[in-house]
């Protein structure tokens, strides 16, 4: 049988069916729909999953992170580095790992995320358990120049309150800083 006589034939039974076959088709074609459409929604689910572990930085890019802008500090002066770490899209942020520099007393000098903090004066700032953490890694960075300090703080990304890691590096008179949610 030619397909322009299957067609013919086709076309033949279904109107011999009447509103029958109609109820049937009609019926079939709403489960193919949602069908579909929840296969779309999965889709979605799973490619804004993916998109968030892949904006999450691990605990080696944030050191990385934090090495490379030590040595643009000290190769280039405090002017331009923070200039490129202000720069909320410049080499010095990836994912959500960015840096930060504060002085000794807890000033932030430069923030690769949020411009307004540059100025506050965070030394006694808490975290969620109440500790200290700028201050604990001002003390720390005096003594060690380099380190790890890890706190809870709130994820802008999930809202939640999460464990975090912060590397630093003491440069002069500087603490340069990049941290990572767990």
């Amino acid at each position: 049988m030619s397909s322009e006589n299957t067609a013919v034939y086709l076309i033949d039974q279904y109107h011999s069916l009447g509103g029958r076959k109609m109820q049937i088709l009609t019926a079939f074609k709403k489960i193919e729909i949602v069908k579909i459409v929840l296969a779309g929604i999965l889709i979605g689910i799973l490619c804004v999953g993916f998109a968030y572990a892949q904006e999450k930085g691990t605990a080696s890019e944030a050191n990385a992170l934090l090495s490379r802008a030590a040595a643009y500090y000290k190769a280039n002066g405090k002017n331009k580095a923070f200039a490129q770490f202000n720069n909320t899209k410049g080499r010095f942020v990836h994912s959500d790992l960015y840096i930060y520099v504060i002085d000794l007393n807890g000033d932030v000098l430069s923030h690769g995320a949020d411009a307004k903090l540059i100025g506050a004066h965070l030394i006694d700032l808490p975290d969620a358990t109440g500790k200290t953490f700028i201050k604990a890694i001002i003390d720390d960075a005096k003594v060690k120049k380099k380190g790890v300090m890890d706190y809870k703080w709130t994820n802008p990304q999930t809202k939640k309150i999460e464990q975090k890691s912060t590397f630093y590096e003491k440069v002069g008179n500087v603490i340069i800083i990049c941290g990572y949610y767990k």
